[in-house]
């Protein structure tokens, strides 16, 4: 097997010192990984230190003739199979979001033609700032994949969404990206051969999704009405994060597309994150072909014709108008789509006749099944939910029970689907 190559781009956060226990978990599973470190990450973590783990020289300076001549900014992205920027400030997300290129990390982002994984680490408030959100949504336009931060404690004494993921997480989003096996045991530092008792461990080829591509998405979107106004709604993502967490458990590869919501990304899982129904649909086609498509997501119904580039005030002079235009049905396009889903699931939020409308949806979208749901309640952001399946042969209803167990049950009948051809 040819060597994987990683160039690590460090930067200046005070989440900067996690950058050397990636390294080291990357190595660990077989991977090479360069780095290039800015000027302000130096101030966290010596280049003396990230060389003694990486094997190799850390680049930095855009002018040492040494490092132009013999590599080169360009050379240095050519040679890698993925660039990786962790942690990825909201400073240098704001560069590439705006092409700039005052530096040897930003100068190789825009001169780079492979994959570009950024892994996010600020504070809560530099995070949910209008401008870090604008950049984002530029940024996954523009194709960098974005991995979600966690939400928790920070440094600064805040919580809530920045938090750089753990290594071990972000080494395995770095494996599924160049499709390069990650394997646990390696990554916890023990064997990955065998139990004690000699049998050898379960591996992804016996699973019952093995092999499968799945894609899922979930979560709400977001249509702009002005800057700081947009029209959404309840969900909360967890019923589609709970399937996508099931299916990669089950073996399948997994793509998440997720609306705006702060859930950890599930283990084993490529997380593409968006915004608006526009984007998510964009995103939907570039994952196909898969195996299965199920798309949990709640998307609007509608977006603004037109959405000002300034806020819409309050001026005495009566409630303005707002002229709203149908956004795409993402489930009826797949169902024509040349690259259709072998299996292809959509899901019906209702609040009253929920299986009359499931069916009506099924004849209409042309998909395979209908998962229906009554949202009437706390469904929308709660812990539970109860499935209508309905299909053209019938209709499978299933009890109240978690979103996991319901999202187990549901992954595996798929598997069985897809089994069947």
């Amino acid at each position: 097997m040819v060597e994987k190559r990683i160039l690590l781009i460090v930067t200046g956060g005070i989440a900067a010192y996690k950058s050397l226990e990636l390294v080291r978990l990357l190595k660990r599973q077989g991977l090479s990984v360069r780095a290039v470190m800015t000027q302000s990450a130096t101030e966290f973590v010596t280049p003396l230190s990230m060389s003694v783990m990486t094997e190799d020289q850390v680049y930095g300076d855009m002018f040492d003739l040494k490092e132009e001549r013999e590599i080169g900014h360009i050379q240095l992205s050519r040679q890698a199979d993925l660039v990786v920027i962790c942690p990825a400030t909201a400073n240098i997300l704001a560069k590439m979001a705006a092409g700039i290129s005052d530096d040897l990390a930003t100068t190789i982002l825009l001169a780079t033609d492979k994959p570009v994984l950024a892994v996010p680490a600020m504070n809560v408030r530099m995070w949910n700032h209008p401008a870090t959100q604008r950049n984002l949504a530029q940024l996954r336009a523009d194709g960098i994949h974005i991995m979600a931060p966690d939400e928790g404690a920070m440094a600064c004494g805040e919580f809530g969404p920045g938090r750089l993921p753990e290594p071990p997480a972000i080494a395995e989003q770095i494996c599924i990206m160049l499709g390069h096996p990650f394997d646990v045991m390696l990554a916890s530092g023990r064997s990955p051969t065998t139990v004690p008792s000699g049998v050898p461990i379960a591996t992804q080829q016996n699973l019952p999704l093995s092999g499968q591509r799945i894609l899922v998405t979930a979560g709400p979107t977001h249509e702009a009405i002005d800057p700081v106004r947009y029209i959404a709604n309840r969900s909360s993502g967890r019923q589609g994060f709970a399937i996508a967490a099931a299916a990669a458990d089950l073996g399948a590869e997994v793509t998440l597309i997720a609306g705006p919501v702060h859930l950890a990304t599930p283990r084993g899982v490529v997380r593409i994150d968006i915004e608006t129904a526009l984007e998510m649909q964009t995103e939907v086609e570039k994952a196909l072909p898969v195996d299965a498509a199920i798309l949990v997501a709640a998307v609007a119904d509608w977006r603004a014709a037109q959405a000002p580039e300034q806020k819409i005030k309050k001026d005495g002079g009566g409630i303005p108008a707002l002229n709203l235009t149908e956004n795409p049905d993402i489930l009826a396009s797949l169902a024509t789509h040349a690259n259709r889903p072998k299996l292809l699931i959509g899901f019906a939020a209702e609040t009253e006749k929920i299986v009359e409308h499931a069916q009506a949806k099924l004849a209409k979208k042309g998909c395979d099944w209908i998962v229906a749901n009554d949202v009437s309640g706390d469904v929308m952001g709660g812990a539970n939910n109860a499935f209508h399946i309905v299909t053209k042969d019938g209709v499978d209803s299933w009890p109240e029970s978690t979103k996991d167990v319901i999202a187990r049950k549901l992954m595996e009948k798929v598997a069985d689907a897809l089994a069947k051809g």
